[in-house]
């Protein structure tokens, strides 16, 4: 059921609070993780904590000055915390969203667990977005690329649906990853049959592993919304880690019973792992983005802006959802975002004819 965002006894999420925060001051409750409490000072030496608030679906930066009421409250939280934060919401400008008169609690083991199960309609598209990576990777006709992708999701299914495609700009949530690589597996089918000379196994295989690196960069824990940095995303990064990943899992799944019936196949064994390490190389498609080796092949060339394209369309539709309408149609530019955007043109609707 949808949250009726008028009743001000309504409890709704940072992404809804965002949607109406433009309006006039309405009473609302959040729930949250504290993702961090930073101690910070005003250009006049006052003290004021920067408080990032966290769920299933987005993020909210809190400031509070001293002058607050909770001020002392709010230094005794921890990142890990659960709290409730019930306020009256406007958009101040320059400091964002801002709770006026607000009032905060810990959340108790019940409300803790509804806030992590997700906001419904979100855990629903996920679990159908997985299925359907896992439909279109059951459906490879190549034996290696499909055994490959299947010992993938059945050792890191479970972390896989719980990483995040980025820590900002886009798909930067629980979960984002899952919904990153089935649309852009959905549009990368839908161009291979546009192109038919592309290896269209090797494109899916390749959509699966492209940012699987980040389950040691992005993910989250089981049982929060904080992320956590890890030592091996630090140091190595999501390409390089990804490139390990694959030859791992190469490496066992050659050890197989199945796997002696492969070495006759074409092409050989080791340029298929070849092929799929590449786009996994490549799929920054700039030196200057991380990708050790430029794009080599119309795979990795078709890969890398499906993945460009899907990145920058969902930039675009957090803005619509979170930016500030400055005119009418016209919304302020957001991070990376180098311009304002402008809402799209609606489809066309044949008018009915009148008699």
């Amino acid at each position: 059921m949808e949250t009726d965002l008028n009743d001000p006894t309504d409890l709704i999420t940072l992404s809804q609070l965002k949607q109406v925060a433009g309006q006039a001051p309405q009473p609302y409750r959040i729930h949250a993780q504290i993702d961090a409490r930073l101690e910070k000072s005003t250009s006049n030496g006052s003290p004021f904590f920067e408080v990032k608030l966290v769920d299933a679906g987005d993020s909210l930066v809190w400031r509070v000055f001293d002058n607050n009421p909770l001020f002392h409250e709010v230094g005794n939280l921890k990142p890990g915390h659960f709290v409730e934060l019930a306020a009256q919401w406007l958009d101040a400008g320059k400091y964002g969203i801002e709770p006026r008169q607000p009032q905060l609690r810990l959340l108790n083991d019940a409300e803790k667990a509804t806030l992590l199960a997700g906001d419904p309609s979100q855990v629903i598209r996920q679990k159908q977005d997985y299925a359907d990576l896992e439909a279109m990777t059951l459906g490879i006709h190549d034996p290696r690329l499909r055994g490959i992708c299947s010992l993938f999701l059945e050792r890191h299914g479970e972390r896989f649906k719980r990483t995040a495609a980025a820590r900002e700009n886009h798909h930067a949530r629980r979960g984002g990853l899952v919904e990153h690589v089935a649309q852009m597996m959905r549009s990368a089918t839908a161009l291979a049959s546009v192109y038919p000379h592309l290896n269209r196994d090797l494109l899916i295989a390749g959509v699966l592993f492209h940012d699987c690196g980040k389950l040691w960069e992005n993910a989250y824990p089981e049982h929060g919304f904080s992320m956590p940095y890890h030592m091996h995303g630090e140091m190595l990064g999501h390409i390089t880690l990804g490139l390990e990943l694959v030859n791992k899992l190469w490496r066992e799944l050659l050890e197989r019973p199945e796997a002696s019936e492969w070495t006759l196949l074409e092409p050989a064994n080791d340029q298929v792992r070849l092929h799929l390490l590449h786009l996994i190389a490549s799929h920054h498609g700039e030196l200057q983005y991380g990708s050790p080796v430029l794009p080599k092949t119309p795979e990795a060339v078709l890969l890398h802006y499906v993945d460009n394209l899907d990145a920058k369309l969902e930039m675009l539709r957090r803005g619509y959802e979170s930016s500030r309408e400055i005119a009418p149609g016209v919304f302020e530019r957001f991070r990376p975002w180098p311009v304002n955007i402008v809402s799209p043109l609606a489809a066309f609707s044949q008018l009915p004819v009148s008699n």
